[in-house]
C-alpha cells in the first residue's frame, strides 16, 4: 500500500502531469478572465453610447475623443510608454523567456475596454489573448517556472485566449503554434490543447460567451466557383497589405506629430467619431455588421463604404496610440471585401455562384491570414464558427492565395512588422541572427564621392588624400556604374612618372556589387570571399544606377550600434 501511494506521489510530481495541470487551471482562469472581459465591455459601450431623450446623436463624434484622453492619461503616467500586444506576447516569448508584466497587462486590457467602449475601431481579441498569456506567465513566473516551461504556460494563455473568444478550441491550438510559439513539439502541444479546451468549457459552455453567428452556405458549380474564389484570395492578398501599411503609416505620423503623448489617442479618436457619426458600424468591435454581411443584410454600396472606412478608422484608432486587437477589424475588412465581390461575381455570373455571404465568409479568412500569416488558425477559426464543410475547400484556397500574395508583397505580418522596426527578426518563434536581420540599405552611405573614368591617375591620386578614402566608384562619360578604383589598382599598374593614365585604364570593370535588400550577412561573406573592402550598392532593375556604398566599417558600426540598443532595451 505505501509504494503505491509513493508510487502515485512521484507521478503527480512529474514534468508532464506538472504542466498539464497548470495548463488546465490557466484554461479556466483564462476563461473566467474572457467572461469578466465580455461583461466589462457590454458595460462600457452602454456607458459611452447610451442615447438621452431628446438630445442630439453629435455627441458620438466626442465619445472616442474621450476615451482617447483615458487611455492617453493611462498610458504615459502609469505603463510609462511601455505597451503590449501580439507582438510583444512573440517577442516575450522569444526574446525574454516567456516573461511578461502582469502590471502591464492589466493596464492595457483596462485600456482597450476604455477604447472599445468608446468606439475605437479595433477589435477584442488581441486583449483577450493578451490577457490569457499574461496569466499564463505570471503564474509560471509565481511557482519559479523557467525556460522552455514558462514559454509553454504564456503560449497556454494565448491559445486559451484564441479558442474561447471564438469557441473554437483547434484554432486556438494551432494559433499559439503558427503565431507565437513558432514550433509543435509533444511537450508543447498536450497543455496547450488542454487550456484551449478548458478555457472554451468554461467561457462558451459554462456562461453562455457566443462569437459571431454565421449562416451556412454550399457551392453551385465547384469548378467555375474554386476559380472565383481564387481570384478572391488574390484581391485579399493585395487587400490585407494595404490594411497593414495603412496602420503603419497612420502610426508613424502620430509618432512625429509634435503634441503631448496624451492628446494622441484623442485625436485618433476625433477621426474615427466623425467617420462614425455618418457610419456607426465602424464604432467598436463590429461583430454585429460582420453577421449582417454573412446573412446578406446590406447593400453593395454600404459594404463597399465600410470596406475603405473601416480601414481608416481601425488605423486612427491604434495608429493614434489606441488600445485594442487587429484579428476582428481583419475579419470585418475581409467579410466587407468578399460582401462586395460576392454582389459582383453574381451580377456577373447568375445563377451559378452562391450569395455574397458566402464570399463575405471566404474573405474573412482570407484576409486575417493576409494579415496574420496564420492560414491554418483562419480555416480552423471559420470552420469551427460554422461547424460546415461546404466551403471549407473554397476559403482554404483563398487563404493560401492570399497568404502568397501577401508574403511577397510585404513579408512581415502585422505583428512582426512592429518587431522589424525595432530591429528584430522573429521567424518560426525565433531570432533571425543580427546580421542576417540587417540589410544594406540600413548601412550604406548614400552620398558617395565618384570619379570618372576620363579623369587622369593625378587627379585620382589628389582625390584620395583631400577625402582620405582609398576607393572610388568609376563612372562612364552617361554617369553610370563602369567601376571601381582603389589605392591598391594605382600601385600595381601606375609605375612612376605615369601619372597621364586614365582613370579607366587602372580601374577594375569586373564589378562586384549589393544590393539595398540584401543581408549584412551575404554582404559579408561576399567582400570575405573576394578579400576587398567595400562594394557599390545599385539597383537591382539597373546594375549601372549606383545607390550608394558600403565598407566593412559601416557594418561593424551598424552591428554594434544594434547590439547596444538590444541591450539597453532588454534590461528596461
Amino acid at each position: 500500500m505505501q509504494n503505491k501511494k509513493r508510487d502515485l506521489v512521484q507521478w503527480l510530481h512529474t514534468d508532464s502531469v506538472v504542466s498539464n495541470s497548470l495548463a488546465l487551471i490557466v484554461g479556466i482562469l483564462t476563461g473566467l478572465t474572457i467572461v469578466i472581459y465580455d461583461r466589462s465591455l457590454a458595460l462600457s459601450s452602454h456607458l459611452f453610447f447610451q442615447h438621452k431623450a431628446g438630445e442630439s446623436n453629435y455627441y458620438v463624434i466626442f465619445l472616442p475623443v474621450i476615451g482617447g484622453l483615458l487611455v492617453g492619461m493611462i498610458t504615459h503616467y502609469l505603463m510609462k510608454k511601455k505597451r503590449y500586444s501580439i507582438e510583444n506576447v512573440i517577442e516575450a516569448t522569444t526574446l525574454h523567456g516567456g516573461k511578461m508584466q502582469p502590471k502591464t497587462v492589466f493596464l492595457e486590457v483596462l485600456s482597450s475596454l476604455i477604447s472599445l467602449g468608446s468606439g475605437a475601431s479595433a477589435g477584442k481579441e488581441a486583449p483577450v489573448v493578451l490577457a490569457g498569456a499574461g496569466i499564463g506567465s505570471t503564474l509560471a513566473q509565481t511557482i519559479k517556472m523557467r525556460g522552455n516551461k514558462l514559454k509553454i504556460l504564456l503560449g497556454c494563455g494565448a491559445s486559451s485566449g484564441i479558442a474561447a473568444a471564438f469557441n473554437a478550441p483547434l484554432a486556438g491550438v494551432v494559433f499559439s503554434v503558427e503565431v507565437i510559439l513558432g514550433e509543435l513539439e509533444s511537450s508543447t502541444f498536450i497543455p496547450i490543447v488542454i487550456s484551449s479546451v478548458f478555457a472554451t468549457l468554461t467561457s462558451n459552455v459554462v456562461f453562455g460567451v457566443r462569437p459571431i453567428q454565421i449562416s451556412q452556405y454550399q457551392l453551385v458549380n465547384p469548378f467555375h466557383e474554386s476559380i472565383l474564389y481564387l481570384i478572391l484570395g488574390v484581391i485579399s492578398g493585395v487587400v490585407s497589405v494595404i490594411f497593414m501599411r495603412s496602420l503603419y503609416r497612420v502610426r508613424d505620423f502620430f509618432k512625429s506629430l509634435k503634441v503631448h503623448p496624451i492628446v494622441k489617442p484623442a485625436i485618433g479618436g476625433l477621426g474615427v467619431g466623425i467617420i462614425g457619426f455618418f457610419y456607426p458600424q465602424i464604432f467598436g468591435v463590429g461583430y454585429e455588421v460582420i453577421s449582417q454581411v454573412l446573412a446578406n443584410e446590406l447593400v453593395f454600396k454600404v459594404i463597399v463604404a465600410l470596406l475603405l472606412l473601416k480601414i481608416v478608422a481601425f488605423s486612427l484608432s491604434l495608429g493614434s496610440g489606441g488600445s485594442g486587437g487587429s484579428f476582428v477589424p481583419a475579419l470585418f475588412i475581409g467579410s466587407m471585401l468578399g460582401g462586395a465581390y460576392g454582389f459582383i461575381v453574381n451580377q456577373i455570373f447568375p445563377g451559378f455562384t452562391s450569395e455574397p455571404g458566402a464570399y463575405a465568409l471566404a474573405g474573412m479568412g482570407a484576409v486575417f491570414t493576409g494579415v496574420t500569416r496564420a492560414p491554418l488558425t483562419a480555416i480552423l477559426i471559420l470552420f469551427e464558427l460554422t461547424h460546415d464543410y461546404n466551403l471549407v475547400l473554397p476559403i482554404m484556397l483563398a487563404c493560401v492565395l492570399s497568404n502568397l500574395v501577401s508574403s511577397t508583397l510585404h513579408p512581415e505580418s502585422i505583428f512582426t512588422e512592429s518587431l522589424r522596426r525595432r530591429g528584430f527578426t522573429i521567424r518560426k518563434g525565433k531570432e533571425v541572427d543580427i546580421m542576417e536581420s540587417l540589410k544594406v540599405a540600413d548601412a550604406m552611405k548614400r552620398e558617395v564621392q565618384t570619379i570618372s573614368m576620363n579623369k587622369k591617375a593625378e587627379a585620382l591620386i589628389a582625390l584620395m588624400q583631400s577625402s582620405r578614402h582609398v576607393g572610388f566608384p568609376v563612372m562612364d562619360s552617361e554617369g553610370k556604374l563602369w567601376g571601381i578604383v582603389t589605392l591598391k589598382d594605382i600601385r600595381d599598374k601606375v609605375k612612376q612618372g605615369e601619372l597621364d593614365k586614365t582613370v579607366g585604364e587602372i580601374a577594375n570593370s569586373n564589378l562586384i556589387v549589393a544590393y539595398p535588400d540584401e543581408s549584412l550577412n551575404t554582404v559579408l561573406q561576399r567582400l570575405a570571399t573576394k578579400d576587398i573592402g567595400r562594394l557599390p550598392v545599385v539597383s537591382r532593375e539597373d546594375n549601372r544606377q549606383i545607390l550608394g556604398i558600403i565598407t566593412r566599417s559601416d557594418i561593424v558600426k551598424l552591428y554594434d550600434k544594434t547590439v547596444v540598443e538590444r541591450m539597453k532595451y532588454r534590461s528596461e
